[in-house]
């Protein structure tokens, strides 16, 4: 890229080795058989060891959803029209979406980032803009952004996490129309699999309406095939393929491992952005909590590529963050188990072999 020393670059840290193993000395101290409250352990350690804290905690969380549009609606992929993603920019601030009931639920901080919409909005309390352009372009004609388009969208993602200083867990959402068949394209070049494996209805597409977006990524794979080949390279990819909204949940997931902020994955789509940030970092796994697996059927090829195995199957597909939101109370629990149950020696309880 032509910026020296990008973000993106630099690897993120690597988890503090003492604190993993304080982790693991003190859930094996409480009243328990040892791994009997199975992966509610792991959890509670390995937040400990990415907050470097032996009482680890996820009380103040930070949800951004990115919105963006897609230029590859014209292809007619989507069973929304593209107004909608301005529509639900104004239904997150309004409080009235999923993910917003979710947010105040939770007692988690919401933002919203607009990042260009087909249908200008005007500035307004709770959003900030971000724009870049009224959406991407159409991937299957032509790239999806330019390198100077795509490096904006990574550093919104960065400065998203800025502005999240003090968070104890990061949650990146996402919202446009269209953006399950960007992810579906990119999920294709990194993971070298048919459409026909990774694409699914995204917002609610009928057996026909689902055959016309694979023809409609087999296109655009075509289209964009030297790029494809290169597909260890998922900057391009990005470019060639993706989404504003994708490339800032992959710029976030990256600032947030960086700044020692563990992340939790929502969906298909931040999965995508996951798989991408990944391949860019690898040391960014460190730092990933995988929430859910979505109803979209290439999600679990994403996460299995991931080494993932999410906490949640709920069958949802709503994206905006709100898996992950549906998933912080087990963190939450995990960590009220490892700083509050007493030791077998605190408890007088004679402890088994």
């Amino acid at each position: 890229m032509s910026v020296s020393s990008p973000f993106w670059r630099q690897s993120p840290p690597s988890l503090n080795p003492d604190f993993l193993r304080q982790g693991r000395q003190r859930q094996a101290s409480l009243t328990k058989p040892a791994g009997s409250l199975g992966r509610l352990e792991q959890l509670a350690i390995t937040l400990s060891a990415q907050q470097q804290r032996p009482r680890p905690a996820v009380d103040r969380v930070r949800i951004v959803v990115f919105a963006a549009d897609h230029g590859v609606c014209a292809e007619g992929v989507s069973a929304f029209p593209q107004e909608v993603t301005g529509q639900m920019i104004a239904n997150f601030v309004n409080g009235g979406a999923a993910i917003s009931v979710l947010a105040r639920h939770l007692g988690a901080e919401l933002e919203v980032v607009n990042l260009g919409t087909a249908h200008p909005l005007p500035a307004r309390d709770g959003v900030v803009m971000a724009e870049i352009a009224p959406g991407t372009a159409n991937l299957a004609t032509a790239a999806a952004m330019s390198e100077e388009q795509l490096q904006a969208a990574l550093s919104a993602g960065r400065d998203a996490v800025q502005r999240a200083a003090g968070a104890e867990l990061f949650i990146g959402g996402e919202m446009g129309i269209g953006n399950t068949t960007a992810a579906a394209a990119v999920a294709c070049a990194l993971l070298d699999l048919a459409p026909e494996v990774l694409a699914g209805p995204g917002t609610g597409l009928d057996a026909d309406g689902l055959r016309h977006k694979v023809a409609v990524l087999h296109r655009a794979l075509q289209r964009h095939r030297d790029t494809v080949a290169e597909a260890d390279q998922p900057l391009p990819v990005l470019a060639s393929l993706g989404g504003f909204e994708v490339a800032a949940l992959a710029g976030a997931f990256l600032a947030a491992a960086q700044a020692r902020l563990p992340v939790l994955v929502d969906g298909f789509i931040a999965s995508v952005a996951a798989l991408a940030a990944t391949r860019l970092q690898p040391g960014l796994a460190d730092w990933l909590h995988f929430a859910h697996q979505s109803a979209e059927p290439g999600h679990a090829r994403v996460l299995a590529a991931l080494d993932a195995d999410p906490l949640l199957r709920l069958n949802m597909r709503l994206g905006e963050g709100s898996g992950a939101a549906a998933a912080i109370p087990l963190l939450r629990q995990a960590c009220a188990l490892h700083n509050q149950m007493a030791s077998f020696q605190d408890a007088g309880i004679s402890k088994g072999q």
